[in-house]
């Protein structure tokens, strides 16, 4: 006698995909760290050279105000910014406190660039404030000796983050709260306080000043 197996169809939905923009008011100054345009230069020479960048005594003398220009995220327009996956990274990191998972974030936030790097593309939130100011901080490198890093700091800043989220996945209400806990927990920038190494200087901290919705956008 045949055996008859029951079939199971599944049934996939389309996406329910929602915008909403929120301004951020920081409550702890703002540190900014792009990987410059010279530091990539200079690697991409050492890895041209070869074994002859090993033979290398030269070091060029160091200069801290270039250092902190290079580390600026500047758009095609000329106003500065912070890569935009810098929220969408601490929104999925928010998600360990709230104890949601993390994959499942992943495929569901996405942060909207207002603007693009002019020298790499990066896409970019734009930062509201006055010019930064430098900051050195001491750091260590990866083969434990100690460094010296400029870096540009905005003591007074804002930002208007463009968010879209899938509502099958996360809430308008779940995208403001992992905000809230980005704002006083995880951060944004350099020396945040929970950044992929050490504990953070407290850096990059923010409330949230408004919500403003979108729509549901298929």
């Amino acid at each position: 006698m045949d055996q008859i197996v029951a079939s199971k169809t599944a049934i996939i939905t389309p996406p329910r995909m929602n915008m909403l923009t929120i301004t951020i008011q920081g409550t702890s100054p703002l540190l900014i760290a792009k990987f410059s345009a010279k530091a990539q230069n200079k690697i991409k020479a050492d890895q041209e050279a070869g074994a002859a960048a090993k033979t290398r005594k030269k070091r060029d003398a160091r200069n801290f105000e270039e250092d902190c220009a290079a580390s600026r995220h500047i758009s095609a327009e000329g106003w500065d910014g912070i890569n935009a996956s810098a929220f969408r990274n601490a929104l999925i990191d928010a998600c360990r406190a709230a104890g949601f998972v993390m994959t499942k974030a992943k495929l569901a936030v996405f942060c909207v660039a207002e603007g693009y790097d002019r020298e790499d593309a990066a896409p970019l939130v734009r930062i509201i404030g006055d010019e930064p100011e430098m900051t050195i901080i001491p750091c260590r490198n990866s083969n434990g000796s100690m460094d010296l890093r400029a870096r540009p700091r905005w003591n007074e800043w804002k930002m208007n983050v463009t968010l879209r989220h899938d509502l099958d996945i996360l809430s308008q209400d779940d995208i403001i709260n992992l905000m809230l806990r980005v704002g006083l927990q995880v951060g944004v920038g350099e020396g945040r306080p929970y950044g992929r190494e050490g504990n953070g200087m407290g850096m990059g901290l923010f409330e949230i000043v408004s919500v403003r919705q979108h729509g549901e956008r298929k």
